[in-house]
Formats: structure tokens, C-alpha cells, sequence
């Protein structure tokens, strides 16, 4: 075999180990898209589910935000009744302040005296002109001296009249401060409500930024993954073209060695072809030459014969031969 054949040889012998190295490396990338995908189906299905936990607790978030704005709303509506009621308040402080104020003034001007003696003594003198029998002078002068108490007493009516009007005030206010009292419980039960609603607000927003930015890192590694997948497909496309590129460079050879093979084949049988004819045409040469010399031999032999001379063996041989060579041509 030449060194050029040689060569040729030893390129094909390589391309399949190279070729099976290649189906090897792709079958490594692929068992690894295989698992890419596997993974990015497992990321994607995650992500799916935190994306809906995450819509839920946003659903959450606004009934829950909404909850609290209804209570917030109902907080300010009863400030708004509070503060109504204690704005009715102070104007009764005020008249009551008034009143005291009036009633000192009422005190200075009255006696030193209680009310319930000069009460007392009146009734005496009452009784005293009820009873007795007095002349007409005695009559007016006691009768003068009840209008003169009954003037003292005027004080103490009116501060009567000015404390009847403290104690409506006082009852209104309690009215108001019952009022106000309810409000200030009915608005820390409110707050208390709105806080809790609020506190529960805030941790489901914190926790739909934890879920958030869990989904957001599986969708980071899901679009990681996917770069990763497809530039495994590049590379096994890539290597697919070259497996197919030495397939085709292999099958090329195959061929061309096997045209050679052909060629060198026909050539061996024309060789052998030749070779067949040439010793062909010796033996028929022999062959040909082997009878002329028996035909001479045998003719000489016969000649002897007819001399009676004496044959020798071989002689006799070759004569029994032709007289069975004639036998036989007489029988055809």
C-alpha cells in the first residue's frame, strides 16, 4: 500500500473514533438540556405558584386596607361627633362659670343671716298676726317687718334660681360627658381595630415583598437556565454539524477507497486475465508441439515396424497409443 493510501487510511480510521467522540459529547449536553429542562420546569412552576400566593395576598392586602379606611372613616365621624359634644360642653362651663360668678355677687349683697331663720322668723310673725289680736298700728308695723325679710329673702330665691340652673347645666353636661365617654370607648375600640387591621396590613406587604423577591429570583434563575439551555442547543447543533461534516468527509473517502479498491481489483483480474491466456497458449503451444514430436516418434516407430525391426518399449507404447487414438476416431 503507498504512503498517500496509507494516510488516507489512517484519516478514516480516525474520523469514526472522532465521529463517536462527538455522539458522545452530544449526548452529555443533551442529558444536560434534559436536565435544564426538567429544572426549568420545576423553577417556572414555582414562580407560577408564588406569583399567585402573591396575587392573593394583594387581594388580601386591599380588603384588609379597605377594612381599615372603612374604620379609619368611622374614627373620624365619631371624632367628629366627640368633638361636637365637647364643643356644647364648654359653652355650659362657661354659664356655669357665669352662674357661680353671679352667685358670688348675689352673696355680698345678702344678710348674715340663714335662710331658714329668716324663713323661721317670718312664719312667727305670721303666726303672731294669725293669732293674736293686735291693734291696727301693731297689725302694719309686723306686717312691714315681713315684707322687710321676705326682701332678704330674695337673694336667697334667686341664688335657688341661679343653683336650679346649675343643676340643668350639670345634668346636660353629664348628658354630653355620657355621650363623649362613649365616643372616646367606641373610638379606642376603633383604633385599636384600625391598628391591628393596619399591623396586619403591613406584615402581609412584607410578606408579599419576600414572596415578590423569592418569585423574582426564580424567574432570574429560569431566564439563567434558559440562556443556559440554549447555548447547550448552539453547541449541540454546532457539534451535529461537524459529526454530519466528517460523515460526509467519511462516506467521500469510503467512496474513493472503494472506487480504488475496484480499480485495483479489475486490475488484478486483468493481470490474472493475461496471465491465464499467456499459460494458456504455452500449454497449447506444448500440447501442439507434444503431438508433432509423438506423430514423428510414432511414425518412426511404425516404420521400424513395417522394417521388422525391434521396438522398444516406449515405442510400443507410443504405436498402442495411436491405435487407440485411430480405434477411437474410427468409432466417431
Amino acid at each position: 500500500m503507498s504512503k498517500t493510501a496509507q494516510m488516507i487510511d489512517v484519516s478514516t480510521q480516525d474520523k469514526p473514533n472522532q465521529i463517536d467522540e462527538i455522539r458522545s459529547q452530544i449526548a452529555v449536553l443533551k442529558d444536560q438540556v434534559n436536565k435544564a429542562d426538567i429544572e426549568s420546569k420545576k423553577l417556572v412552576e414555582k414562580r407560577d405558584q408564588l406569583n399567585v400566593q402573591v396575587t392573593k395576598l394583594n387581594l388580601e392586602i386591599r380588603d384588609v386596607k379597605k377594612a381599615r379606611d372603612e374604620v379609619n372613616k368611622k374614627v373620624h365621624t365619631i371624632k367628629q361627633e366627640r368633638d361636637g359634644v365637647r364643643v356644647k360642653i364648654k359653652p355650659i362651663l362657661d354659664e356655669i362659670q357665669a352662674i357661680q360668678d353671679k352667685k358670688e355677687e348675689l352673696r355680698k349683697k345678702m344678710p348674715h343671716v340663714r335662710q331658714k331663720d329668716i324663713q323661721k322668723e317670718i312664719d312667727k310673725i305670721d303666726w303672731t298676726i294669725q293669732t293674736e289680736t293686735l291693734d291696727l298700728q301693731e297689725e302694719k308695723r309686723l306686717i312691714g317687718e315681713i315684707k322687710l325679710l321676705e326682701t332678704q329673702l330674695v337673694g336667697y330665691r334667686k341664688l335657688e334660681k341661679e343653683n336650679k340652673k346649675i343643676s340643668e347645666h350639670i345634668h346636660e353636661r353629664k348628658t354630653l360627658d355620657a355621650q363623649a365617654e362613649s365616643f372616646h370607648k367606641e373610638l379606642s375600640a376603633l383604633s385599636s381595630e384600625s391598628q391591628r387591621l393596619h399591623e396586619s396590613m403591613i406584615a402581609k406587604i412584607a410578606e408579599v415583598k419576600k414572596v415578590k423577591e423569592e418569585a423574582d429570583g426564580l424567574h432570574k434563575n429560569f431566564i439563567e437556565n434558559r440562556e443556559k439551555t440554549r447555548n447547550l442547543r448552539v453547541e449541540i447543533a454546532v457539534l451535529t454539524g461537524q459529526m454530519l461534516g466528517l460523515r460526509n468527509t467519511l462516506r467521500e473517502q469510503n467512496k474513493d477507497l472503494r472506487e480504488k479498491a475496484i480499480v485495483e481489483r479489475i486490475k488484478v483480474m486483468a493481470i490474472r486475465q493475461k496471465e491465464k491466456e499467456e499459460a494458456d497458449v504455452i500449454r497449447n503451444q506444448k500440447m501442439l508441439d507434444d503431438q508433432v514430436l509423438k506423430s514423428k516418434l510414432g511414425a518412426q516407430a511404425k516404420e521400424k515396424l513395417d522394417k521388422g525391426e525391434k521396438l522398444s518399449w516406449n515405442e510400443f507404447q507410443l504405436l498402442d497409443s495411436d491405435e487407440d487414438t485411430e480405434d477411437t476416431d474410427t468409432q466417431k
